[in-house]
């Protein structure tokens, strides 16, 4: 239909050329030639949207996200993801952040050589069977192993600010995520005083532990972290939050992890 457009376009417009004097007959050209191009580009785009937001085949005996999301706890799960970002490895097991087009899913200490773990590139597709368990409110898969499968996705990140304090944010648990116009708020050290950040959740830590820190947005004030084993002490999102001022605004990106209640682990900070 689209091709059809631009071609439909292109005709009227070299049909208009007929009677014209030879200068204006080069300008209708031209405006024919531009008007073809333009028309190709917005079916090219419309052809990209379209193929990023079709529902992707599963393969055999592998399930939907919506079968996921509806499958029982404790029981066999099969997935075919994407990885998305590595947090840890080790003795042979490894936690990864993986998401579809359709949701996300959280790999826990899945089975995995140094090797393999090397080929878990972002976009990586992966099969995974597993079995889907709960901890704290965050759903994961568990005792997992995994095969690679050709296919590449790397998610951009879903502006969900607007979603925290309801209940429709749990449907984007374990996604890729981002947070805009965030106020930070003050935390409360181990010494009792007001701070910006904490190491560790009660302040009692030293840089290389994880970060905790406060911020709100319409009146609400929540806790994110900077999880250190998926963004070490040298990383720009840890220094980052090192650096955060109470009061400053700040734009956030990571994955909407969930520890009795929403627990983003924040991969990069932006200062407004």
């Amino acid at each position: 239909m689209k091709k059809t457009l631009a071609l439909v376009l292109t005709m009227g417009l070299a049909l208009s050329v007929i009677g014209c004097t030879p200068k204006k007959a080069d300008q209708a050209v031209e405006a024919a030639s531009e008007a073809a191009s333009e028309a190709a580009e917005i079916a090219s785009e419309a052809a990209s949207v379209a193929e990023e937001i079709a529902p992707e085949a599963k393969s055999e005996g592998v399930m939907t996200y919506a079968e996921y999301v509806a499958a029982d706890i404790d029981s066999e799960v099969v997935v075919e993801t994407y990885v998305q970002a590595k947090q840890s490895w080790w003795e042979n097991k490894a936690t990864v952040y993986t998401q579809d087009q359709d949701g996300a899913y959280f790999l826990y200490d899945m089975a995995c050589s140094e090797e393999d773990y090397a080929k878990l590139t972002p976009g990586t597709k992966i099969k995974v069977t597993g079995y889907k368990s709960e901890w704290e409110g965050e759903v994961e898969i568990a005792d997992a192993t995994f095969e690679i499968e050709d296919g590449n996705y790397v998610a951009t990140a879903e502006d969900v600010t607007s979603m925290l304090g309801t209940d429709a944010i749990i449907d984007k648990q374990n996604k890729f995520v981002s947070f805009s116009g965030m106020t930070v708020e003050p935390s409360t050290d181990a010494n009792g005083n007001e701070v910006a950040f904490l190491y560790k959740w009660d302040g009692s830590g030293s840089q290389g532990d994880d970060l905790y820190f406060n911020v709100s947005v319409d009146g609400k004030t929540y806790n994110f972290t900077v999880e250190s084993y998926l963004c070490d002490k040298d990383s720009d999102a840890y220094k980052a939050v090192e650096g955060l001022e109470v009061g400053q605004t700040v734009d956030l990106e990571g994955f909407l992890y969930w520890y009795q209640g929403v627990n983003p682990h924040i991969t990069k900070v932006t200062v407004k």
